[in-house]
């Protein structure tokens, strides 16, 4: 049996915003339920986010060590970024992050896949790019700021980050998820096998 997520929307029949940040807000809705009855639920209103995951021709993923204030720890991540601009190309979004925190750019891209962080939370939606054919970009460094200011890079074979993730000591999601995607996708029909870098992805429609 083949199992597949399907767009479905319940009755809201008040929706208020009591909360509104510089990217991402707090949203309530009040939902019918399909008993009729009526509930709240709170969640955090999200722009989406493209992630990148890069690897060189050693089979090493180009990672970033970053500190992340609400979990109080230096995460090991692959670049990622908000999509800022509504509509966005999320492949366009995707090299800009990569050369932003990296100062890499790549020949070959594909999507990974596409995940729901938090659902039960937040709508925020992350498409994780797949990139090959690494290199390092020429002229100056993108000039970094904030978090991003003390952030370390390296590069970091596959099969490390598999027993990373394995024994509990690399939490980070994009991190998580795409590597074991690309573990999944090296076991099964290949990598020329991923959709394309422009595929269509519902959850954040954009222009080409």
């Amino acid at each position: 049996m083949r199992i597949k997520d399907t767009a479905e929307e319940w009755r809201i029949t008040a929706s208020e915003t009591p909360f509104t940040g510089n990217k991402t807000s707090v949203r309530t809705d009040t939902v019918v339920m399909p008993d009729g009855s009526a509930v709240t639920r709170d969640y955090q209103v999200h722009p989406g986010s493209v992630a990148v995951l890069a690897l060189d021709d050693q089979d090493r993923v180009l990672v970033v060590n970053q500190y992340r204030h609400p979990v109080r720890q230096k995460l090991w991540e692959i670049p990622a970024g908000l999509l800022d601009v509504p509509g966005e190309n999320p492949l366009h979004a995707a090299q800009r992050e990569l050369y932003e925190e990296a100062h890499v750019k790549a020949e070959d891209w594909r999507v990974l896949t596409d995940v729901y962080t938090t659902p039960g939370g937040c709508d925020e939606a992350v498409r994780v790019f797949l990139a090959r054919g690494i290199s390092d970009v020429e002229g100056e460094r993108f000039e970094v700021s904030e978090e991003e200011a003390d952030m370390e890079i390296a590069r970091i074979p596959l099969t490390d980050l598999v027993r990373g993730i394995l024994a509990g000591e690399l939490h980070n999601n994009c991190l998580v998820v795409g590597v074991l995607s690309l573990t999944a996708a090296l076991a099964g029909d290949g990598l020329d096998a991923l959709r394309p870098a422009e595929a269509p992805w519902p959850a954040r429609p954009f222009e080409a």
